[in-house]
């Protein structure tokens, strides 16, 4: 018999918005008196800690609520690269998921809710026997599936997951629409509302698009690119919303600054180096400022143009990149929240509460 009340949160792909509403519905659980675990089972990017391989977002639950359960039991599977290779050549169906069972007893003792997450849509860890659905159906839960904006695409998306759940007997607690832009709002929540009441699945919510959670730090920045501080570390934590690609005269460049800015520009590019770091202290930096440089290349800055960056507060970051390659990565870059990103969470948090039929979940699961 299933002990305490779960539910799995899965969603119709990467990137839809699965983890922020995970931190939203966790937070809205303990505001509201019930004393809830958090597990993902099955985790595709992970932490090492301690010699421990710990996916980010159990991390980051652990860590923002200083939970008294061992982190590795809140993601027992970790899947570094080569594990389906080797679980192919040496499957043994049962340990996985004996695993999985075995860390959810310990997440859900004395607990009487436990918040499950999934990786990805139904289907994902089908490769190693242990879909989403799988264990969603072992774990004894409903599921809510999380898509992103849209009519058609949406609904596709998400009849075609209910399939796989619907194959495994697993029950469809409902749906959550995430980043829809608001000129769109009213028209997506008519329209995917009343297709879903055709379907007889319900809609939990909708919840409008916001670019200050996808908006990457300096830090997530400077990890992708492998680079380093060469000023203003403090700031790292600076978040960007804006790229300029410094291939241009500083006329033409400073007309283009908007807000939340990073500048890209080779190392030797020192008028446009100079014209970044004295932007901020203009009247128009109130509103479009630079919150940080990239200095790709092998070339760098003499030393008075390097002496004047490091007595600003711009973090600049240096790269062997050359300039392409880092646009490019910092434009593709997908954002995952990190425990420093304490506005970010807050606004996760804001958002499932003020959109999402809390309720109907509780009640309901």
């Amino acid at each position: 018999m299933k002990k305490t009340k779960n539910i799995f949160i899965a969603a119709t792909g990467q990137n839809v918005g699965k983890t922020t509403n995970c931190l939203g519905l966790y937070d809205k659980l303990i505001k509201s008196g019930w004393n809830a675990g958090f597990i993902k089972p099955v985790g595709q990017r992970y932490l090492k800690i301690k010699n421990l391989k710990v996916d980010e977002d159990s991390h980051l639950v652990h860590e923002i609520y200083q939970m008294d359960c061992p982190v590795e039991h809140m993601n027992p599977i970790a899947v570094p690269e080569g594990f389906t290779q080797e679980y192919i050549d040496n499957s043994e169906s049962g340990q996985i998921l004996e695993k999985i069972l075995q860390s959810y007893d310990v997440v859900q003792k004395n607990r009487d809710f436990v918040l499950i997450e999934g990786t990805g849509h139904a289907g994902v860890g089908s490769v190693f026997d242990t879909s989403n659905a799988f264990v969603a159906k072992a774990l004894r839960s409903k599921v809510i599936i999380v898509t992103d904006g849209g009519i058609g695409k949406a609904i596709d998306y998400l009849i075609l997951n209910k399939c796989l759940f619907d194959s495994m007997g697993v029950e469809l607690l409902g749906v959550i629409v995430n980043k829809v832009y608001m000129e769109k709002y009213d028209k997506i929540k008519t329209y995917v509302g009343k297709s879903l009441a055709k379907n007889g699945i319900k809609l939990l919510g909708v919840i409008p698009y916001k670019n200050r959670l996808e908006n990457p730090t300096m830090e997530q920045i400077r990890e992708r690119l492998g680079g380093r501080f060469m000023s203003g570390k403090e700031f790292r934590f600076n978040s960007v919303r804006n790229i300029i690609v410094g291939a241009m005269s500083v006329n033409n460049f400073l007309t283009r600054i908007k807000r939340q800015t990073i500048v890209i520009t080779p190392g030797d590019r020192e008028d446009l180096i100079l014209a970044a770091l004295c932007w901020n202290l203009s009247e128009a930096s109130t509103t479009k400022q630079i919150t940080g440089l990239i200095l790709t290349g092998k070339e760098k800055p003499g030393p008075v143009v390097t002496k004047v960056m490091q007595s600003s507060e711009i973090p600049v970051i240096s790269t062997r990149w050359d300039t392409f390659e880092t646009a490019s990565a910092v434009h593709n870059l997908k954002v995952k929240i990190k425990v420093t990103d304490t506005e970010k969470i807050n606004l996760s948090q804001e958002l499932f509460d003020q959109h999402i039929d809390f309720d109907y979940i509780v009640n309901n699961c």
